[in-house]
């Protein structure tokens, strides 16, 4: 496992950061959660770049009304775990706290977003003031070698335009987390349904995002977190395998719950997607970076 691995790609979005690399892949059994407080996003000590998040965010509901302000899950880091087995199989523990899309909107997005920076080598440093919700990716390989690349439409507010995989978000909504819970008691439990939702949610994305139903779908394999240079976005990203071909993939995606957000499903060979990465955000390349590795591991056993 490597961690700040420093990636040189060229363009404003396109630029990323691997902020952990899990070439080994990790299931669900070695991923785990500390969430906590204290990995919450903390305000910035300059009162009028706080105050311009309210102002960013009154600007864009404006626009459109319908912007609602979720609670997402906050990327505060992480750390890794070994054990002195002989195979030195490791862990991963990802840190998170809670954040949401108002804040989002206000400092990542923010045209002022290099100003909510510290400079520090330290990510969870140099990102204290930044809202930094995690988001989600999928590596998907269809059972014919294919993998799945979505076209996201001019209308959405990330990245329109750009090929990307399918993902999105874990939500805290999905398992019952508005704020941080006091009860001691009730810790345990909570830990356990957020670190399920890493892996859940992902599931859910691609099954929301291309039709494809969840049992034609693997478990996922985490592979590691990107960062996309421009305002700092980081993902989770995940491989998946589907047991169904592209041709069936391609079928689905009509009847897909959220096609919305996007306008076309492209099922690509490695060589092709080789080809069309400098069109993936920052954060997907990144994506596509640590699916590289994994393969390439696989490749020394």
């Amino acid at each position: 496992m490597s961690t700040d691995t420093p990636a040189a790609v060229a363009g404003p979005g396109t630029a990323y950061k691997l902020l952990l690399s899990c070439p080994a892949g990790l299931p669900r059994s070695r991923v785990s959660v500390k969430f906590d407080p204290s990995f919450d996003r903390i305000p910035h000590p300059d009162s009028s770049l706080e105050e311009s998040i309210d102002e960013i965010w009154n600007q864009r509901l404006q626009g459109n009304p319908s912007l609602y302000s979720g609670t997402k899950f906050r990327y505060g880091g992480h750390a890794s775990h070994h054990n002195d087995e002989p195979n030195q199989e490791y862990s991963v523990s990802l840190h998170l706290g809670l954040t949401d899309y108002r804040t989002f909107v206000g400092t990542n997005l923010s045209p002022l977003w290099e100003n909510f920076l510290v400079p520090s080598e330290d990510d969870s440093v140099c990102c204290q003031h930044m809202s930094n919700p995690l988001g989600n990716g999928a590596i998907v390989e269809t059972s014919d070698e294919k993998f799945i690349v979505l076209q996201r439409s001019n209308n959405v507010g990330e990245s329109p335009g750009y090929y990307v995989f399918p993902g999105g978000h874990s939500e805290p909504e999905e398992v019952g987390i508005l704020a941080h819970q006091n009860d001691v008691e009730d810790v345990g439990r909570l830990i356990e349904r957020v670190s399920d939702e890493m892996f859940d949610g992902i599931i859910r994305e691609v099954v929301e995002e291309t039709g494809v139903p969840a049992s034609s779908l693997t478990a996922p394999i985490f592979i590691g977190v990107s960062r996309r240079e421009l305002n700092v976005r980081p993902a989770a990203f995940f491989f998946i395998r589907c047991t169904a071909d592209s041709s069936t993939v391609t079928e689905l995606y009509s009847r897909a719950q959220d096609g919305y957000e996007s306008t076309k499903l492209y099922a690509v060979s490695a060589e092709e997607l080789r080809e069309m990465r400098q069109r993936l955000p920052g954060c997907h390349q990144g994506g596509f970076a640590l699916y590289e590795l994994m393969r390439n591991a696989e490749k020394k056993l």
